[in-house]
């Protein structure tokens, strides 16, 4: 069986780095980056099951949904999931899924089964 494949943006490293660590101790290849730019050159070169986007801080929502935006231009069945605390507006129809996780490792590891499970 293989083990799904996720792009990981994140624009903080200490919490990029404990996802990625909490995601790995679950059997997710994490690849992951802390800037946009990288995570299309990544997505360009390679197939992911899910791209997990950190929608937190400022500009951060605009920038995820663009780079949403662009990922579905490449390959629009792509499953895409934000992560956010609850203070995060929902509003954004981009992504298939909104994980609310901020430091909860067992909602963070749920929403990613979720994101993964879901339909196109």
């Amino acid at each position: 069986m293989s083990h799904p494949r996720i792009l990981h943006v994140c624009s903080r490293d200490l919490i990029r780095e404990l996802r990625d660590e909490i995601l790995r101790l679950q059997g997710y290849r994490v690849t992951s980056t802390l800037s946009i730019p990288d995570a299309e050159a990544l997505f360009a070169q390679g197939a992911f099951d899910l791209v997990l986007v950190d929608v937190e801080g400022d500009g951060r929502i605009p920038a995820a949904e663009k780079l949403c935006e662009d990922i579905r231009k490449i390959k629009h069945d792509q499953k895409i999931a934000f992560v956010c605390n609850y203070r995060v507006s929902k509003y954004s129809d981009c992504p298939d899924e909104i994980i609310h996780s901020e430091f909860n490792p067992q909602a963070l590891v749920e929403g990613v089964k979720d994101a993964l499970r879901q339909e196109n």
